[in-house]
């Protein structure tokens, strides 16, 4: 990693003036406001991107500037829904997909493809592919995620997931080329992708679905709806499950039968309404956060000789001050 000083931020700064308003480059930006746990210290450059022409620009800028590997000299955001930043912050640039670059539209030609920009939450999705009549999206419907990230991880629910209705993902080279991948190419697997290894950003893909009836979509989802309500923590902030399923097992079950259910640390807890998930409480720092869940994995492989790992992404750790 290229060291970010003071320096390099001024310049970086400066570059992205000539290229940016003023008002999409923020400096010393709380992570807290920009993440579900709502907590995360501050990132030098924060960077809201609106357009796949600014991505390619900005790309270019930190080029200029000596920073080119994503994932260490900056990082990619969307929704903030599977993410801990750390208190200390991120040393570098955050590079945001924001909310205007969320396009949804309808394939007319077969009239069963919407093609959505990264940006474009997963709610916000499902509910097009509602109004429109289309069926296969509603498992995605209360995950609080966008598109770019739930196609990083291969997001999922309730049975279903991102690589059963991805028809191709348009991706953009941290060189601003762009490129194309069928699903297959995607090489999605279980909250993976190829993106968890190339250098590639989700500029938008093409969902198929199928022809379904309004009313029976609609109660699926209002289904799903009822179901998280009454499983899960929504009124805590939180990332979603907080570790991924070990094969074979299921990390809540394994949480729960290591006496793990509401142990705390600090602000964070483990929910006691479903053990998958860790809270914050209302006062939580990101430290607590990440000790907590290092200790429910030490916990549980202890109970059931079975190391769980975490599905949350950690930004920011053990590299700022």
């Amino acid at each position: 990693m290229k060291e970010f000083d003071e320096n390099t931020k001024q310049k970086l700064c400066q570059r992205l003036a000539c290229i940016l308003p003023p008002e999409q480059i923020l400096v010393d930006e709380k992570m807290s406001a920009h993440t579900t746990f709502r907590v995360g210290g501050e990132a030098d450059i924060f960077v809201e991107i609106k357009t796949s022409k600014e991505l390619e620009n900005v790309f270019a800028a930190l080029r200029a500037e000596g920073l080119s590997n994503l994932g260490k000299d900056y990082y990619l955001l969307g929704n903030g829904s599977n993410v801990l930043v750390s208190d200390s912050g991120i040393r570098g640039v955050v590079l945001h997909l924001s909310k205007e670059y969320a396009k949804i539209d309808l394939d007319k030609p077969n009239g069963t493809v919407l093609v959505c920009e990264a940006g474009a939450t997963l709610a916000e999705i499902a509910h097009k592919a509602y109004e429109n009549g289309l069926t296969g999206f509603e498992f995605a419907a209360g995950i609080p995620g966008s598109l770019g990230g739930a196609i990083v991880m291969n997001a999922g629910a309730y049975g279903g997931e991102m690589c059963q209705v991805v028809k191709s993902v348009r991706l953009m080279t941290t060189d601003g080329e762009i490129v194309e991948k069928s699903a297959g190419e995607m090489q999605f697997s279980y909250r993976h992708s190829i993106l968890k290894e190339e250098p590639l950003v989700v500029l938008e893909a093409a969902i198929t679905l199928a022809r379904g009836s309004q009313q029976e979509i609609k109660a699926r989802m209002e289904e799903l709806a009822l179901r998280r309500r009454e499983k899960q923590p929504l009124e805590y902030p939180n990332a979603g499950s907080a570790f991924k399923r070990p094969e074979g097992y299921f990390a809540a079950k394994l949480i729960e039968e290591a006496g793990l259910r509401g142990f705390s640390e600090g602000g964070a807890q483990v929910s006691e309404k479903h053990c998958g998930f860790i809270v914050n409480k209302g006062n939580a720092t990101a430290a607590d956060i990440y000790t907590l869940i290092m200790e429910v994995q030490k916990r549980v492989k202890i109970s059931s000789q079975v190391t769980i790992e975490p599905e949350v992404i950690l930004l920011g750790f053990g590299e700022k001050g």
